[in-house]
């Protein structure tokens, strides 16, 4: 297959630095990029939103902050450890991690088979020379440019082929939650027979979370905001209780007939957190991979050891748990939750929505939306 003549210069959304959300630019003269040996230049139908996108901006994984993410700047933060891996961000950055596109050009050392085929991109960066190792990883539009754009680069190894009728859109709506969300029901060893806590049920990873327990045949209670309820419900969580009830033991007892759950797969963190561990039943297993409302919780450690609990944080999958979620898609044994579509030159807008939590699943800007 022919390679397409493509234009030098494409549109683009800049981070231009730490700060508000003044900081990211909309260009319509932004060079495009030309792959080199091992890498695939994609076409970005689409790029769903994340809060890595807001984190990395604010600088909130700086470890001098302690409040929740609000989408503003942060002045307790430092540019030293900005980073989701505690590194300096290089800037101007391209941000956005959650491509679906279509390869229209490939460097030297690609398989050709790619070449015009539709496809989504694992956003985790690998030495592939140690797969393994979580230390040597980076994370697409974070350690390198990424999908709020025209046109994107991407290791061949982490362009994967897509075979589906879901709309570009729908698509880009995946990656990052939906590896997150497996990812954790992987450390916490979830399956059939378990009572699994989700908090943030009605975000993207929330929602994530109840679709791929219920595929594996855990029983899910979620916790959400009232007016989300019926959506998550119809997600298929089998029970649904208010964002942070005052007595949640009570709360579980009422809806699930137990006070307790196996499992607790938690993205919010904050004042809540006591609630958490303190439903878990002996034995039973923490799973975190966010701290939404609050990265510094109370954590009395009888609770942990008297109860013989199990803690695994989320962050760096390991490589094949990306290609179980294709292969999840094209079987049809989950589905996206899309809440909108933005234009790419109006992404301030598309995230100042997704800070504000009012939707359900996720948002993506799309290049072809006028």
């Amino acid at each position: 297959m022919a390679q397409p003549t493509l234009p030098d210069r494409m549109r683009a959304v800049v981070l231009t630095g730490h700060g508000g959300i003044d900081r990211l630019s909309f260009r319509d003269d932004w060079p495009r990029p030309r792959p080199g040996s091992g890498q695939a230049l994609i076409r970005v139908g689409a790029c769903g939103l994340n809060n890595t996108d807001v984190n990395t901006r604010t600088a909130w994984y700086s470890t001098g902050v302690s409040g929740g993410t609000t989408g503003g700047s942060l002045d307790e933060a430092s540019d030293a450890d900005a980073g989701w891996g505690g590194q300096a961000i290089a800037f101007p950055r391209i941000q956005g991690a959650d491509v679906c596109g279509r390869v229209v050009a490939l460097g030297t050392g690609c398989d050709a088979s790619l070449l015009g085929k539709r496809v989504l991109v694992d956003p985790w960066l690998r030495d592939w020379s140690a797969p393994l190792d979580r230390q040597r990883c980076g994370y697409f539009g974070s350690e390198c440019d990424g999908g709020f754009a025209d046109y994107t680069l991407a290791d061949a190894r982490n362009v994967h082929a897509v075979d589906s009728e879901l709309s570009d859109a729908e698509l880009a709506t995946f990656a990052t939650s939906y590896v997150t969300a497996e990812y954790m029901l992987n450390r916490a060893e979830v399956g059939s027979g378990d009572r699994l806590l989700i908090t943030g049920a009605s975000g993207g990873v929330g929602s994530a979370l109840v679709q791929l327990a219920r595929r594996r045949g855990a029983e899910t209670v979620a916790l959400c905001g009232e007016d989300k309820a019926a959506s998550v419900k119809a997600l298929g969580a089998a029970h649904v209780l208010p964002r942070a009830p005052e007595d949640l033991k009570a709360a579980l007892k009422t809806v699930a007939g137990a006070e307790e759950v196996t499992v607790v797969a938690d993205v919010v963190g904050g004042a809540i957190w006591p609630r958490l561990i303190a439903a878990l039943a002996r034995g039973g297993r923490y799973v975190c991979a966010g701290a939404i409302a609050g990265a510094v919780v109370r954590f009395d450690l009888r609770a942990f050891y008297l109860h013989d609990l199990v803690f695994a944080g989320a962050t760096v999958p390991p490589p094949g748990v990306f290609a179980d979620l294709v292969g999840y898609i094209q079987r049809g044994e989950i589905k996206p939750v899309l809440a909108a579509i933005y234009p790419l030159r109006e992404l301030v807008a598309a995230q100042q929505v997704f800070i504000a939590k009012r939707h359900v699943g996720n948002i993506a800007v799309a290049t072809t939306v006028a």
